[in-house]
């Protein structure tokens, strides 16, 4: 699909979405719908197909490693500037091309550090790029033999010799337009004429003769030079740089004040490449402080056992769904699975790149949109047994869920985002999935979704509804047991920080702590005994490692101190060489990266609370806020901790896990507020315990059903989707058992309290959230 055609099939589609939205009349909203569906399914698929060449593949997936390098600055008061480290990017990107791998990513990070993604590097030659991007790079001119060729075509001819203090270099003089770049051989002396080091300042500029490139020495490298071009005049001197010609101009003039001027046909990008090598930007150290790599077949093999997990759990959870909900049940099924088509069209339109936690979050979209219709559903059911008849209820159902779908999407969201903008890595990956998947699961429910169901009750087709009913009316007095509740999360949350205190930095990955992570692969079975015995003569007996399965493989993971990643490789071939071990991933991570790391995550979450309780505070009162955020913190510190006593590490991959769980915790929990916002604002009778009671088990049913619809496609993913994914899919899994028991005992209880802590009582309560309640919004 072409840019152009792109361009007018998403301005129709904008244009008919504003038509649906300005349309009252029923019939012709079903079939802007119909067609709003349509052309968004179209377009999906056009961007999507065919799959193996338009969905980007991270490097956790494909196969491949990232290095993050810091470059040293000698001078530290002058720093660096914008240009130099344009320049050592150029520079690298060089060294990175000698590799031959496809779509190297090369980009600044920062003010002094360069990323650098490989895709396709064998563990074999790791090292060679370890060592190639780390050196320093190496400026030099040389001279050419100064007869301009003849010997060295008397050297082809097999006619004379090579002098001993030259050697023949290859000169490839840059393509212009989409002509192959020229080759020439060249007779250049082998030792350097002057270094690159006596190089003060280089710039490109559009002169009277074209692009020129200014060249500038310092006072050594001037009187040198003026000798140089003094006995050379007429003859070609090269521009060497780790080996590679990178110009060969001919010395018109002797040159003493140390400022050359290099002219001729140069291009801009050409001149600007050439001054960039001048400049030398890499000519003191560089250090490689965060470094990770996978191979191929672990890729392959956990993006295997992801997808597998992910269909398992989209089936299961279909079925369930068409089970409880029947009809209306086909329909949900019908959403999701275009929610799904729309979520990777998006996905490959805007080229994100698919990492593994980029598939969780597809997994965990499966049970959030479903989330939606369950809402819708339960509505209906309520509407129904009011004496409704079908018509009007399916419209009071959509109208009223709206709210709480759309506030407990938005907490989603806000979480989603700011996970996007701290993260880095295929973490950022599950931010972007979450974010379009939440954006797709609000378009299909509230407009596909509605407007199936609209059809079928508007025609006659569907004259009633039936749905299978997991929890009857009830009259639990769940406030009542908010001491008890409160008390018992008290002593799961002193557990887990008694055992956070306990190991202290044990709870912290190679992401945080820094240090060496290598995860090898073995076609036996690996005891981790003897994993840990071999490890004994290296002082490397006290390492964190652990076991895992996947794909007829098994896998051990041993995280070790700075540097040591060697050492271990060599203890594991020497003592144990009937393992067959193989290198499948490494992580290296610079105690000052860990730092990093640690800090952003922090902040991350801390702005994921803030945001969250200034929109639960617009949205409803102080005092829901604040039960929200307690409920928060109560998930993720249970999380937390739970992960401890489990002897489990933290890494970015949980700080996205434990952001989601906010983000869900949240979502779970205005559900409840919002219905106890809807019996505060219509004026019910009876105090604020009676109330929020009433609306805790009015929302009972859907609390339990959405997280065991959400729990479904996680929990295959925990057991099916690959050691990689374990601890990300074992997080959610403990945050959403522990997001749905607090927002029904905990967060409702600290509303109550909090506002009896300041004096209020039902009648303040009443009159603070009449006068921010609103009418519904509405999308019909």
């Amino acid at each position: 699909m072409t840019p152009g055609l792109l361009f007018f099939i998403l301005l129709g589609f904008l244009i008919l979405f504003g038509w649906y939205l300005a349309t009252d009349l029923g019939s012709r909203k079903r079939w802007l719908a119909f067609a709003l569906a349509i052309v968004a399914l179209g377009i999906a698929i056009g961007q999507a197909y065919p799959p193996r060449e338009k969905i980007h593949l991270g490097l956790d997936i494909q196969g491949g490693t990232r290095f993050l390098i810091q470059l040293v600055q000698a001078d530290k008061d002058k720093g660096l500037s914008k240009s130099m480290l344009d320049q050592a990017v150029e520079v690298i990107r060089k060294r990175v091309d000698q590799f031959g791998t496809s779509e190297p990513i090369i980009t600044p990070v920062g003010a002094d550090r360069i990323e650098v993604q490989i895709p396709g590097l064998s563990t074999e030659t790791i090292q060679q790029a370890r060592e190639q991007l780390s050196k320093v790079a190496k400026l030099e001119f040389r001279m050419v033999y100064p007869d301009g060729g003849e010997l060295l075509k008397k050297i082809d001819a097999g006619e004379q010799i090579t002098p001993p203090d030259y050697r023949i270099e290859t000169y490839k003089h840059p393509a212009e337009g989409d002509e192959k770049p020229l080759e020439e051989k060249l007779l250049v002396k082998k030792k350097a004429d002057l270094g690159g080091n006596h190089v003060r300042q280089s710039a490109a500029y559009y002169g009277n003769e074209g692009w020129t490139v200014q060249l500038g020495f310092d006072g050594e490298g001037a009187k040198t030079f003026g000798k140089i071009t003094e006995a050379n005049v007429g003859h070609r001197f090269a521009i060497v740089l780790d080996g590679a010609i990178q110009s060969a101009p001919v010395i018109r003039t002797a040159i003493y004040n140390g400022d050359a001027i290099i002219s001729g046909k140069f291009g801009e990008q050409e001149a600007r490449s050439l001054a960039s090598v001048l400049e030398n930007p890499l000519q003191t150290p560089v250090s490689i402080i965060e470094e990770r790599s996978v191979s191929p077949t672990l890729g392959f093999d956990s993006i295997r056992a992801s997808i597998i997990a992910g269909l398992a759990g989209l089936l299961v959870t279909m079925i369930c769904v068409l089970l409880y909900y029947r009809f209306l049940g086909l329909i949900a099924c019908l959403t999701l699975i275009v929610n799904l088509v729309l979520l990777i069209g998006a996905l490959t339109m805007f080229r994100f790149v698919l990492t593994l936690p980029g598939i969780a979050g597809i997994i965990l979209t499966i049970g959030l949109s479903v989330d939606a219709s369950v809402l819708i559903y339960e509505r209906l059911r309520e509407e129904l047994a009011s004496g409704k008849s079908i018509k009007v209820a399916v419209q009071a159902a959509y109208d009223k869920a709206f709210s709480s779908i759309f506030d407990a999407n938005v907490t989603t969201l806000i979480t989603a985002a700011i996970l996007f903008w701290k993260a880095s890595g295929p973490v950022k990956g599950f931010a972007i999935s979450l974010t379009v998947g939440i954006l797709a699961s609000l378009f299909t429910a509230l407009i596909v979704g509605r407007n199936c169901v609209s059809w079928f009750v508007d025609t006659d087709k569907i004259k009633k509804v039936s749905m299978a009913h997991l929890i009857s009316s009830q009259h639990i007095n769940f406030l009542g047991k908010g001491l008890l509740a409160c008390l018992f999360s008290l002593a799961l949350i002193l557990a887990g920080a008694g055992s956070f205190w306990v190991r202290g930095e044990k709870n912290f990955g190679v992401d945080f702590r820094g240090g060496d992570l290598l995860t090898l692969s073995s076609p036996n079975t690996i005891d981790v005994a003897q994993v840990r015995h071999a490890l004994e003569p290296a002082g490397l007996a006290d390492a964190s490692i652990q076991e895992s399965a996947q794909g007829g493989k098994s896998y051990v993971t041993i995280r070790t101190p700075l540097d040591t990643r060697d050492q271990v490789k060599r203890q594991i071939a020497q003592n144990l060489p009937g393992g067959e071990f193989k290198v499948e991933g490494s992580e290296q991570v610079g105690a000052l990266v860990g730092g990093e790391l640690a800090r952003s995550s922090l902040i991350a979450l801390g702005l994921g609370i803030l945001g969250i309780l200034i929109f639960v505070t617009l949205r409803f009162e102080l005092s829901f806020a604040v039960g929200a955020i307690v409920a928060l913190l109560h998930d993720v510190l249970i999380t937390v901790g739970a992960f401890s006593l489990l002897h489990r590490e933290l890494t970015l991959t949980m700080v996205g896990a434990v952001l989601t769980i906010a983000g869900y915790s949240i979502n779970d929990t205005i559900v409840v507020y919002d219905r106890i916002r809807e019996g505060l604002a219509s004026g019910r009778r009876g105090s604020i315990e009676q109330i929020m009671n009433e609306s805790i088990n009015q929302t009972l049913s859907r609390t339990i059903l959405t997280s065991t619809v959400t729990l479904i496609p996680i929990i295959f993913l925990f057991f099916m989707g690959g050691a990689v994914l374990h601890d990300f899919s074992l997080a959610i899994i403990i945050g959403v058992v522990v997001g749905t028991y607090s927002s029904i005992f905990i967060a409702s209880p600290i509303v109550l309290w909090w506002t009896r802590a300041r004096g209020g009582n039902t009648s303040t309560l009443r009159r603070e959230i009449t006068q921010k309640t609103s009418p519904n919004p509405a999308i019909g």
